[in-house]
């Protein structure tokens, strides 16, 4: 593991067993949701990983935080492996990985106030002997976390409810942040606000990982909060990566064609470039996750495809500093 990331995901596969019958006990097949996923992050930077909806994004984050156990692949943090980890270890594992879900109403438990919420990790923590800390300095760090976040420490005894949709992400991240976690997965943490509530929950995560030294692994479907938020930029299509690289040079020169076509489906603020824009159509439909494919995932739909695309599949590549691409205009196959 190179000493600068601080995490690693080699090979990463979820596949999930359909069943049929009358009692649904034979097995079927399986949906292939994410199909062998290679990336690392590096301490203190943030990896947005994009795509359209249903392309595996949220199920990766899952199967990172090992919440769906993989079916194959590694997730090594701090050069720790967490899929043959013990329930023992992998919880303490998680003190240093965290995750801020994408409804701020469902991931809270409405029958616990404010300043409980925060303070459950810690309780479970303590309960399980991995952490030693008083009531009293576990009520102080709720306290101290609401203020960080933008929240009043005189709401602590009131319930999810009682806020409103930022407020509510808000508790969501101070919890994320009780344990000092050094990692924090976002899934899609702003898609659920109003857009000027988006800016200011952004921002506050900027300024948190500036003040905490956070990484971050933050999904999202909105190329706009992707390009604000992000250092590096990973791609999704049909449950693998097509391409990453630096947001700057990403969103400056796509390669693949998956991302060619997604950036130029996202509006530029701008009445003159917009009209002089050229949109890439994409035809045809997504294939179906329950097929399992020896070419090319985006063979289908692209208009730049090959005969060597159809039963060759391309691997992640280097195609410049920092930028890989899987795509046979760039290479050719193993």
């Amino acid at each position: 593991m190179n000493d600068n990331n601080l995490l690693e995901v080699r090979g990463l596969k979820m596949h999930f067993p359909t069943h049929q019958g009358f009692l649904w006990n034979r097995k079927k097949g399986f949906i292939y949701a994410v199909d062998g996923v290679d990336f690392s992050i590096r301490k203190g930077e943030t990896l947005g990983l994009v795509g359209e909806s249903g392309c595996g994004k949220s199920t990766t984050l899952r199967a990172i935080a090992q919440l769906y156990k993989p079916t194959a692949g590694e997730v090594v943090l701090k050069g720790q492996e967490l899929t043959k980890a013990s329930k023992q270890d992998l919880l303490a594992a998680r003190k240093n990985m965290q995750v801020v879900f994408q409804d701020p109403y469902a991931s809270l438990n409405p029958r616990m106030t404010t300043g409980s919420i925060i303070a459950e990790p810690l309780r479970i923590f303590k309960q399980r002997g991995l952490l030693d800390i008083s009531d009293k300095e576990m009520d102080a760090r709720a306290e101290q976390l609401m203020e960080r976040v933008g929240l009043s420490r005189f709401f602590k005894n009131r319930y999810p409810h009682e806020f409103s949709g930022g407020q509510r992400q808000r508790i969501g991240i101070a919890r994320a942040l009780a344990l000092k976690p050094e990692l924090v997965l976002c899934d899609e943490p702003v898609s659920a606000l109003d857009v000027s509530i988006q800016a200011q929950i952004l921002n506050l995560f900027k300024d948190l990982q500036e003040e905490f030294g956070l990484t971050y692994l933050f999904i999202a479907h909105d190329l706009s909060v992707i390009q604000y938020i992000s250092d590096r930029v990973a791609v999704m299509y049909l449950g693998v990566i097509v391409e990453t690289a630096k947001s700057s040079e990403l969103y400056k020169s796509p390669m693949h064609p998956y991302t060619q076509a997604l950036l130029s489906a996202a509006p530029i603020p701008d009445p003159k470039i917009e009209r002089k824009r050229q949109r890439i159509i994409l035809t045809g439909d997504v294939p179906s996750p329950d097929k399992a494919r020896t070419g090319c995932y985006f063979y289908d739909r692209c208009s730049k495809r090959m005969d060597k695309c159809r039963d060759n599949l391309p691997r992640l590549k280097d195609s410049g500093p920092d930028h890989q691409v899987a795509c046979f205009l760039y290479h050719e196959p193993d």
